[in-house]
């Protein structure tokens, strides 16, 4: 019926059947929207998103809307896992027209693809002070006709609104260790001490402002009182671990229940940050269980991990994860959903979380969403090796070497730049800024794992692509897609928190670790560049651009870097490596070609570690009483 069938997106599959004439984002529909001078209706979304199903069934499986949307307008459905730069720019767009966001996210564009009006999820009749979706399409269908001078001066003006967003000069002066104490006053005065977190409902787990004040050295209450808050249950699954996307409320409690590999991996590695600074044992146990619910569920039998479990079971949100008291649930620990549903908050004993689960697991499950993205299995690269290396699970970082060659091989091209997503052995698009930065910074993290100079080289040749590709040359800072990617309407640049770390904050935190491992005066130079784009903001905006204040906070630290001649399971490495130490580089040799380790050798053949300020090193170390 429509142009999807033959695409590999589990969401735009799921649109396929349609009555709607959808077209993927490209040529096709683009040449088709000018020929026949019609705007164009574009829907963006992605496959665990609930009220993207709801809109689906509403309107785009109902013949006479899509009659009405195939007259008028030249429809195109997008994954944003699968294009997050189309996602990203007209996501801004809607921003600047309606000063707000979500998914779905439904725009019209001319047929140039400028965009002149916006909206989220839209309701089949009026509702709730909403306009129906059908009255919407004819009054954009007659205006369209009748005002066309109007939209295109719109569509115009939105578009140089976009470009300009990535002109901005970055700042003169250099930045100093002031932003980071300006930034941790801002974080400290709009902390909600009550249920921790940032800012009201909806909230999302903001694991980079932690990351930033665990590293920091900052109070323990603000990342404590998040921590335990986000871990309580509700968005955290007390009975099979790993975390909803977001609360819809300002306790952690009821959650969208959508499940996000990246969003997963990443507070798997913060939890475990939190246990090694901070000792509090339950986050230990958040981060194993973390890590054993992605193994257990998203795992792909062809390599890598999928994106997502939906927030739907047969239609119904949330009906795999709530509970009622016929369930064996204590009593106190059901806190009220929908109708005769609860959420499971409290202490669960092992045998409990047990049977609860076996129960479980009797019930179906949520949709699968099995497409593997670059970008967020290079965070759960990092998370299996950075826990399997502190949580001595040798497992783990077995997993972190298979993900590995899955990233560099089927996942990658023959030219060895990545893809952005693979599926059913397929693998599609470009790779994105982030992509090449999450999974060079998984890369750095296997390599301390398994002390093989392999994944450390990897890493350093990913990173240099991206500075090739993606590198802005006159203001600084790097583009969300490659120079010889799609021109879209503007080329952006990913600076935000989203919520995990930005392309360009993750990048600049890998740049400043392999300068420091390599000598390389560009990366660190490259890497600058973007928090000077950031200036004053990181001090404003210190809950949108906490990662980026983590790679600050890192090139203000001592330089410390440590060369391991030896395996990582030698007494040496063991004893050097044993804490947290976030403002410290690590290589392992022997190496002839990777700076640091150039001339470092075994010590009357016993591995040694060689404690080094700008290559300057002491004495080496085989003792591990010395240290």
């Amino acid at each position: 019926m429509n142009h999807l069938a033959t695409e590999t997106s589990p969401y735009l599959l799921q649109h396929a059947d349609n009555p709607v004439d959808w077209y993927p984002w490209g040529e096709a529909a683009l040449a088709r929207a000018r020929a026949e001078d019609k705007p164009i209706f574009l829907s963006i979304g992605y496959s665990a998103c609930h009220w993207c199903h709801v809109m689906e069934h509403e309107s785009f499986a109902i013949e006479a809307t899509a009659a009405l949307m195939n007259e008028h307008f030249i429809s195109v459905k997008v994954d944003r896992e699968e294009r997050p730069d189309i996602d990203a720019l007209y996501m801004e767009a809607a921003v600047a027209l309606i000063r707000s966001g979500g998914w779905p996210l439904n725009l019209f564009l001319t047929p140039e693809a400028k965009p002149f009006w916006a909206a989220t999820y839209l309701p089949p009749a009026p509702r709730g002070g909403l306009r129906s979706f059908p009255d919407i399409l004819a009054t954009v269908a007659q205006v369209w006709k009748s005002r066309r001078d109007e939209i295109e001066a719109t569509g115009e003006s939105l578009t140089e609104h976009l470009r300009s967003a990535t002109q901005e000069r970055p700042a003169e002066a250099p930045v100093e260790e002031e932003l980071l104490r300006a930034a941790t006053e801002t974080l400290t005065m709009s902390f909600d001490p009550t249920w921790g977190g940032w800012g009201r409902a909806p909230k999302f787990p903001p694991a980079p402002a932690l990351e930033f004040l665990l590293r920091r050295g900052a109070p323990a209450t603000m990342v404590e009182r998040t921590l335990d808050g986000m871990a309580a249950g509700g968005m955290y699954d007390l009975v099979g671990g790993g975390f909803h996307r977001y609360s819809v409320d300002e306790r952690w409690l009821v959650p969208h229940f959508e499940k996000m590999l990246n969003d997963n991996a990443f507070l798997a590695s913060c939890y475990l940050h939190g246990w090694l600074v901070l000792g509090k044992e339950r986050y230990r146990e958040v981060a194993e269980q973390t890590v054993e619910y992605m193994l257990r569920e998203l795992a792909l039998e062809g390599g890598g991990y999928a994106s997502s479990q939906d927030a739907d079971t047969d239609g119904e949100e949330g009906l795999t994860y709530t509970w009622s008291p016929a369930d064996g649930v204590p009593e106190e620990m059901l806190h009220p959903f929908e109708g005769d549903r609860f959420i499971l908050r409290g202490t669960l004993d092992d045998a409990l979380r047990r049977a609860l689960f076996e129960r479980r697991e009797q019930r179906p499950k949520p949709f699968l969403d099995d497409k593997a993205v670059a970008s967020w299995n290079g965070l759960t690269l990092a998370a299996l090796a950075e826990c399997g290396r502190f949580l001595d699970r040798p497992g783990w970082i077995e997993e972190a070497r298979k993900l590995a060659e899955f990233l560099l091989g089927p996942l990658s091209s023959r030219s060895g730049r990545l893809h952005r997503t693979w599926r059913d052995g397929v693998a599609r698009g470009t790779g994105y800024l982030d992509d090449y930065a999450d999974v060079a910074n998984g890369l750095l993290e296997l390599h301390v794992a398994t002390g093989e100079p392999r994944w450390l080289e990897e890493a350093h040749r990913l990173a240099s692509l991206a500075i090739e590709f993606f590198s802005d040359e006159e203001y600084g800072g790097f583009f969300q897609t490659p120079s010889d990617g799609e021109a879209l309407v503007a080329r952006r640049k990913s600076l935000d928190d989203h919520p995990g770390p930005s392309g360009n904050a993750m990048l600049a935190h890998v740049l400043l670790r392999l300068s420091r491992i390599y000598g390389e005066e560009r990366f660190e130079e490259r890497a600058l560049s973007v928090f000077r784009l950031l200036g004053s903001a990181l001090a404003r905006a210190p809950t949108s651009l906490g990662f980026a204040l983590v790679g600050v906070d890192f090139s203000l630290s001592p330089r410390r870097e440590l060369a391991i001649v030896g395996p990582p399971d030698s007494a040496i490495a063991r004893a050097a490596l044993a804490r947290f130490d976030p403002h410290a580089v690590i290589a392992f040799g022997p190496s002839d070609t990777i700076p640091l380790l150039v001339g470092k050798t075994l010590l009357e053949g016993r591995p040694a570690l060689y404690v080094c300020e700008r290559f300057v090193c002491r004495a080496p170390v085989t003792d591990p009483a010395a240290l």
